[in-house]
């Protein structure tokens, strides 16, 4: 089972990152957001599909994980629930609420999402190891925490190409600095996760993925509204 999940979340990422180098199938045009010469241009609507449904995957993965963390763990679901827990995101300024993120810039939200995503990258991998030290904790939860490592690098890959499609259009200016260099944006404590347990880390991470999903949607809606805006 863990082996068919990672294997969906593979093809997926290869139709959404778009390498040019990349073919689906011999003699296939390559998948690409630009206009190269030989390339299936995906639209910017399908683009924004595509990140929104893999976001919706790893907020599910990251809920299913911390419902399991609580059983094996924390039966008394005192810790894990109690209040004023302090994430290492928590320097990153977000949008409170969905009428503050469909204020803000385009640019500022796009941003605010890939700094989310980046601050998530060594935490994740950290979590995985320590979860393949803990007897109790069964296997296929173990590759539940590795799949949430590899959707947010997968995830990222693809805000990325949003950005950047976004761009091309006109529709942001090229002032997102994340795509050049993501990390400097990083508040200089963002390494404060390693200063938390297990629990809160998980904690964290499905209200943050929550986060980039509904800001996903919103910019989704702000750019290309339909129906379900």
């Amino acid at each position: 089972m863990p082996g068919t999940i990672r294997s969906v979340s593979l093809t997926w990422v290869v139709l959404l990152v778009c390498l040019s180098s990349r073919r689906t199938s011999v003699g296939a045009a390559p998948i690409c957001t630009n206009g190269q010469v030989g390339c299936h241009v995906l639209s910017l609507d399908n683009l924004f599909d595509r990140v929104i449904q893999h976001s919706a995957r790893m907020h599910s993965i990251s809920s299913d994980l911390h419902s399991e963390f609580e059983q094996y763990f924390l039966p008394s679901k005192n810790q894990i629930g109690r209040v004023g827990r302090i994430c290492h995101t928590s320097t990153i300024i977000t949008p409170n609420g969905k009428e503050n993120a469909q204020r803000m810039a385009r640019e500022q939200l796009t941003e605010v999402i890939l700094k989310l995503l980046i601050a998530w990258r060594d935490p994740l991998w950290h979590f995985h190891q320590s979860m393949a030290h803990h007897h109790d904790f069964n296997n296929f939860s173990s590759n539940k925490a590795l799949e949430m490592n590899d959707m947010v690098h997968e995830l990222r890959q693809g805000v990325e190409k949003v950005a950047e499609k976004m761009q091309v259009l006109g529709i942001i200016s090229n002032s997102v600095t994340s795509l050049a260099s993501p990390e400097v944006l990083l508040p200089s404590d963002s390494a404060d996760w390693r200063l938390m347990k297990d629990y809160d880390l998980l904690y964290c991470f499905r209200r943050d993925s929550n986060k980039v999903q509904n800001y996903l949607k919103i910019l989704k809606c702000r750019i290309v509204p339909d129906h379900g805006c």
